[in-house]
């Protein structure tokens, strides 16, 4: 599905809205000392998994009321070129499919002109308190203070499973040597 010239401008204005208020945003957090809670290694493999059904979470009291749904259904129908194909109400995330990515060729065709939530992502991540990235990402979350974090696993009598579940929860890089 190719963009037209009022929808291209449209895309490009709302991008650049929406990267102005993600600089602005991230500053302003970080100023306050409340910064990216997490660090992120790694690279994309070009899985995909994150262009062809992308989430898009709702405030949770916005979730709730029909017109703003349907609104931003819409919006991301006509705008983005994403497909409503269901929600996770439990999370508050509305299910969407992309309409721009190539399933023979694992590619965007509109790759320039993507919305800030395909360019920013997994970047967004890193600011929550529980990040879960999709299970094919090759990205990785890591706790900046996972060193500290494993020092107190050592106090603590765990078979090598539950020390490795906690490693798991805690965003613990497992392929990170420890430092003597």
């Amino acid at each position: 599905m190719r963009d037209g010239p009022i929808r291209t401008t449209i895309k490009a204005l709302v991008r650049w809205r929406y990267l102005t208020d993600l600089k602005i945003t991230r500053k302003i957090l970080q100023l306050k000392g409340e910064g990216a809670l997490y660090k992120l290694q790694g690279k994309c493999n070009g899985c995909g998994a994150c262009c062809k059904s992308p989430m898009i979470q709702i405030h949770p009291w916005l979730f709730y009321f029909k017109s703003i749904r349907k609104a931003t259904i819409l919006w991301h129908e006509k705008i983005n070129g994403f497909n409503y194909i269901g929600d996770n109400r439990k999370e508050k995330y509305l299910i969407f499919k992309c309409t721009h990515y190539q399933e023979e060729t694992g590619q965007c065709d509109s790759y320039h002109s993507r919305p800030g939530l395909c360019r920013d992502y997994p970047n967004n991540l890193i600011y929550e308190p529980r990040p879960a990235l999709l299970p094919e990402c090759s990205y990785q979350i890591v706790d900046p203070n996972q060193q500290a974090i494993r020092e107190s696993f050592k106090d603590l009598d765990l078979t090598e499973e539950q020390l490795s579940k906690l490693k798991k929860e805690f965003y613990i890089d497992e392929n990170d040597q420890e430092k003597p």
